[in-house]
């Protein structure tokens, strides 16, 4: 039985989503961040020494990074269901979306995080114009710049196709759901981008979605 590590509020979700479009029975052990830091309890580091999530276990087997964990259950469970077909065009885009979604459209948005948080960290009142400052100002030069490239990027990536690797929805479509449901709440993703916007509502609307979604 496959155990899913489910760390509220994190890449783990897109993982049961796709369990459930394999139809692939599993478990989940929930683990809660702590409020004040955020972080991942210490007791995730018995799954996996960085203490992470999403990971899964599967009978002796430990796999962590959500792009490694999608591969394995698409190898492993999916019987050609979720991948276009080896040598095609299709599986060359799958396999840049897989490993686009965490290395390129993440970062940005990662440091938005932070540096958003920066700016309302408690600190000494003679340091906050400061603090503030340093952050307006690289949010403004570099971060929002480069959310607004990518964010570009991906709405002409389906000006003429439904999904990110061709006419169907892969497991590339759930890697690519966290970045791009992100950028919606925290990236400036609107009604300015419509397809992305049409993205996330069709993805919404999928039945495995929701069911991953309530459990």
């Amino acid at each position: 039985m496959i155990t899913v590590h489910h760390l509220d509020n994190s890449r783990s979700q897109r993982i049961l989503w796709l369990l459930e479009e394999l139809g692939v029975p599993y478990e989940i052990q929930r683990y809660q961040r702590d409020p004040a830091t955020m972080l991942a309890p210490p007791a995730l580091r018995a799954v996996h020494p960085l203490g992470k999530s999403p990971v899964i276990t599967d009978g002796a087997v430990t796999v962590a990074e959500s792009g490694a964990i999608i591969e394995y259950l698409v190898d492993r469970h999916g019987q050609g269901r979720l991948i276009p077909a080896p040598g095609t065009p299709e599986r060359l885009r799958y396999t840049y979306w897989l490993h686009y979604a965490e290395g390129s459209a993440m970062p940005p948005l990662l440091l938005k995080l932070i540096f958003d948080r920066i700016e309302s960290t408690p600190m000494p009142f003679f340091v906050k114009p400061i603090a503030r400052g340093i952050s307006a100002k690289v949010k403004g030069a570099f971060i929002e710049p480069n959310l607004r490239l990518h964010l570009d990027y991906l709405e002409k990536e389906l000006a003429d196709r439904d999904w990110f690797a061709g006419a169907d929805f892969t497991a590339a479509d759930v890697q690519l759901s966290f970045p791009i449901e992100m950028s919606q709440s925290r990236g400036g993703l609107d009604a300015s981008r419509p397809r992305l916007m049409d993205f996330l509502r069709r993805i919404h609307a999928r039945p495995a979605y929701r069911v991953a979604w309530q459990k």
